[in-house]
């Protein structure tokens, strides 16, 4: 995303103006304030919508209370709202129900309730007659709708609403005040099963829940966004405000008109009111006062269905996955939508195998039926092997986006450049000048992305290309000869080229045009990033397979990335005190560094990086970004928060995450972090809207499983971190193109056209993803990315693996991280006793051969140590140079 020195950026341009807000709700005439055991609550007095949700004993408000006065107009929506669709029987037309749009003080009735009323007032004239209630369910705070057909004729109902409203408003707030009084919410769209889930941003404290009311037949069929008009007071839809949206019950009437041509996460569906009829649907809200790791359990106590998925929702072809059902109620069925795409085998009560077929593609959705009459569905998304994502991926990026103009006044040739797959050509020219520019994160994704693919899959064919990219590109146009990185190398500048045939379809008066001056700035810290990994990308061939690197030796590109992150520091960058996106890079180079013996240069650079990381630990909200808030800092201040020992900061970072990363059984938010504003920067759909697996997954990722390598006993984040770090795989077609985002709006639901800012997240898969075996206190051994072969209660494991790193295995009950540079890792056993592991290093299936592979050996937490035992080995870069050959290698190692 491109900096902007305002506080709402380009999004800024979005609003309206500043208009008189109206008092539509009523607030003058006051609230109803109501209590249960696990709430209290104030609701709206004349219009009966909730304006505040406090669990009992804390002040914590889920809702904006604070904004209310700014969200009393018409058209601004609440909890207690309803939307809803309707006609007639053998009508086409649908009639539109809204209790928003033209607000007037509803009828209270009496009905045993908390607060009972009808909304007759406050809706258009119809033949549904709707009472709303404000109940109490066991503690917890219901709201239930009864509809009836108060009409002469059948009625069919083809959308139903419930508007979701919490504190998710940045909007002229400090960043303490944010983390202090901010929720966020994100959905699983799962029928009888489906919730909401809200907790404080700041990851701390109690969770908010929303499920299904017992007594009430109002599954979870759709998520749809509300359109609201925005104000300057909150900056509806825009960067410091994402919008809300709906929990939709019924779909059809949608599905047919504005979503036509799209597939939605569920089959849309509608009801049948004869007259006199009616139905009731509502909500239950619940306290997980545990926080998020309290949630399952949580919506269980609800009497709703869970699922848990291992390794996650994003699976590869022919691997086998599992999936944990729990239920009151027993099941009587599960099916695959397509028929097939997953092979489906019950391990035991509550436990299944689920396998996808070899000809299994994208987006599969798994229905699985009770008992009890409740329909539950998940959503995975299945990709091709892994291996071959990898190699279809590099393909694509070295062919297809290989940008080999040589006349191009801007120097681009040869490149990996911006593509669009929807017309099937680079993007050479945009008015966000940095996406054609190769530069920002929307210019350098596909660049990045075939840099950082060639340090855990390396190809001959493409390392010689990229090696191109480096000398006519990289270094000398991209960046300057001090190594100095420039924002931009396209730029809008008739006068610097007169007679180059920018496209007059194009709008170049905005501030993204920048000219050539502006283009070749070189203060923006972010764009180092990608230069140094693109570096240490070499580094790491050059080292582990000298002969496919032809132009310059291991050191220079491991000088090239050090002296890029030390330019990246000096006072005339911006930003350089900011945690950056992907800067677990820089890490690395420490890492390589002193491995390497450079000392002078190791020194250097961990004191540039101690000296952020003290400055952060004296700051409450040490998140910095360029704008007003953001998920991009976070991975750096916790690296080196964690590697310097400030272990408060270092806590404090990881629940930040938490606090904007879900685990829900849907690939598209199980593990996405949240990311709404960079279409505008780096996409071709260009609006306001949750983005599916935008690069915050796979770099936020990397803190997550860091942490768990550190505290094995928290599952969670080995559940929502490897959620992230399988997002990346699914941004990958089956043509090998990699889509900076998928659109989650219902209208849409496709991925973005551009490749645009894609290449960070994919940095964060390389370097945290790998296989990870945990103890889960109920499901007992888990692995991701790999398959257990050996029995239950064995006195040892024995893992095969899979993914796309199958370099890193990490050993989570014995605290053991094995990682090598070269190779593959086939498979590793391990005693239970934690006395010796076994692993096979293997040759890259189709790759290039190298003579020897380091393997490095970490105790993550503990005393134990464990040195290789056999074959003969010698110590290399801190590490043992395991020989390779065309055959696998055992090696033993043995606790010291």
């Amino acid at each position: 995303m491109m900096v902007r020195h305002n506080l709402f950026g380009v999004l800024g341009l979005l609003f309206l103006g500043v208009r008189g807000q109206s008092d539509n709700l009523g607030l003058s005439d006051g609230y109803i304030t109501i209590s249960t055991a696990n709430f209290n609550a104030k609701i709206v007095k004349d219009a009966q919508v909730l304006a505040s949700l406090t669990p009992a004993g804390s002040t914590f408000d889920f809702l904006p209370y604070d904004k209310i006065s700014v969200r009393a107009n018409n058209g601004q929506y609440h909890w207690g709202d309803i939307t809803f669709r309707y006609r007639q029987q053998g009508a086409t037309s649908w009639i539109d129900g809204n209790s928003a749009t033209a607000r007037k003080p509803i009828t209270a009735v009496t009905t045993g309730a908390l607060a009972a009323s009808n909304l007759a007032p406050t809706l258009t004239t119809s033949p549904l007659n709707i009472t709303r209630e404000w109940i109490n369910v066991s503690g917890d705070l219901g709201l239930r709708f009864t509809i009836a057909n108060s009409g002469a004729s059948t009625i069919e109902l083809g959308s139903l609403g419930f508007p979701a409203e919490f504190n998710s408003i940045f909007t002229n707030r400090a960043a303490t005040d944010i983390q202090r009084l901010c929720s966020l919410s994100d959905p699983y769209i799962g029928m009888h099963a489906g919730y909401i889930r809200a907790n404080p941003i700041s990851g701390t404290g109690a969770a908010l829940v929303v499920t299904p009311l017992n007594g009430t037949d109002t599954p979870f069929e759709g998520y749809r966004n509300l359109a609201e008009q925005s104000f300057a007071s909150t900056g509806y839809g825009s960067q410091t405000f994402e919008g809300f949206y709906e929990w939709q019950v019924l779909t059809k009437a949608w599905a047919e008109k504005e979503w036509a041509g799209v597939t939605p996460w569920n089959p849309p569906s509608s009801r049948t009111l004869t007259p006199g009829q009616s139905m009731q649907f509502g909500v239950r809200f619940s306290i997980a006062k545990g926080g998020v790791r309290d949630l399952d359990a949580t919506v269980s106590g609800t009497g709703t269905p869970v699922a848990v998925g291992v390794p996650g929702y994003i699976i590869p072809r022919g691997s086998p996955a599992q999936l944990f059902l729990q239920s009151s109620s027993s099941v009587s069925s599960i099916s695959s939508d397509p028929s097939g795409a997953l092979a489906v085998k019950e391990v035991s009560t509550g436990s299944y195998t689920i396998t996808p077929s070899s000809t299994a593609w994208g987006r599969v959705r798994l229905t699985v039926n009770y008992a009890n009459g409740k329909t539950q569905t998940i959503h995975y998304h299945v990709t091709k092997a892994s291996a071959d994502v990898l190699s279809n991926l590099g393909t694509f990026l070295t062919t297809k986006q290989w940008f080999t103009d040589t006349s191009d006044p801007f120097g681009r040739a040869y490149s990996v450049m911006t593509y669009d797959y929807e017309v099937g050509a680079i993007v050479t020219q945009d008015p966000r000048v940095w996406i054609a520019g190769l530069s920002d994160e929307g210019g350098t994704g596909a660049y990045l992305a075939a840099m950082m693919k060639q340090s855990i899959q390396p190809n001959a064919d493409e390392v010689a290309k990229l090696e191109m990219f480096v000398d006519k590109v990289l270094w000398g146009t991209i960046q300057t000869s001090d190594f100095a990185v420039r924002k931009s190398i396209f730029y809008y500048d008739k006068s610097a080229l007169p007679s180059y045939p920018y496209k007059t379809t194009f709008d170049w008066g905005s501030w993204t045009s920048w000219n050539k001056a502006s283009a070749y700035a070189i203060d923006r810290a972010y764009n180092y990033v990608h230069v140094t990994a693109a570096y240490w990308s070499m580094y790491r061939v050059a080292r582990a397979y000298p002969s496919l690197v032809k132009s310059h030796t291991w050191d220079w590109y491991l000088l090239q990335a050090y002296n890029t992150i030390i330019r990246a520091m000096k006072s005339d960058v911006g930003y350089n005190r900011d945690g950056l996106m992907g800067e677990t890079v820089f890490g690395e180079i420490l890492a390589d560094l002193t491995r390497e013996g450079k000392t002078t240069e190791a020194s250097a650079l961990s004191a540039a990086m101690k000296s952020r990381a003290a400055n952060w630990d004296s700051e409450a909200v040490p998140y910095g970004s360029e704008m007003a808030w953001d998920s991009t800092g976070q991975e750096g201040v916790y690296y080196w928060s964690k590697y310097f020992g400030y272990t408060n900061t270092e806590t404090k970072t990881v629940n930040s995450v938490l606090g904007y990363m879900p685990t829900v059984p849907h690939w598209g938010w199980n593990g996405n972090a949240r990311r709404y504003w960079d279409n505008i920067y780096g996409g071709k759909l260009q609006r306001i809207e949750r983005q599916i697996h935008h690069y915050g997954s796979g770099l936020n990722a990397q803190v997550l499983l860091s942490a768990f390598r550190k505290n094995t006993s928290d599952w969670y984040m080995l559940q929502v971190g490897y959620g992230g770090t399988s997002g990346p795989l699914s941004n990958i077609n089956q043509d090998g193109f990699a889509a900076a985002s998928f659109h989650s709006w219902p209208n849409t639901l496709k991925w973005d056209g551009y490749s645009g800012d894609y290449g960070p997240g994919f940095l964060g898969m390389a370097l945290g993803s790998g296989t990870y075996v945990a103890q889960h206190k109920t499901f007992g051994l888990l692995v991701y990315g790999g398959t257990l072969t050996s029995s239950a209660g064995a006195s040892s494991v024995t893992v095969t693996t899979y993914g796309p790193v199958r370099r890193k295995v990490f050993i989570g009950p014995l605290n053991v991280l094995l990682t090598t540079d070269a190779g593959v890792i086939d498979g590793f056993s391990y005693a239970s006793d934690g006395s010796s592991i076994s692993l096979t290093l293997n040759q890259i299936p189709g790759g290039p051969s190298a003579t020897s592979a380091v393997l490095w050996i970490e105790t993550t937490s503990g005393s134990a140590k464990y040195t290789v035992s056999s074959p003969t080995v010698t110590q290399s870069r801190q590490g043992w140079a395991i020989p390779l050959s065309s055959s696998a290698v055992t090696v033993q190692l043995k606790r010291a």
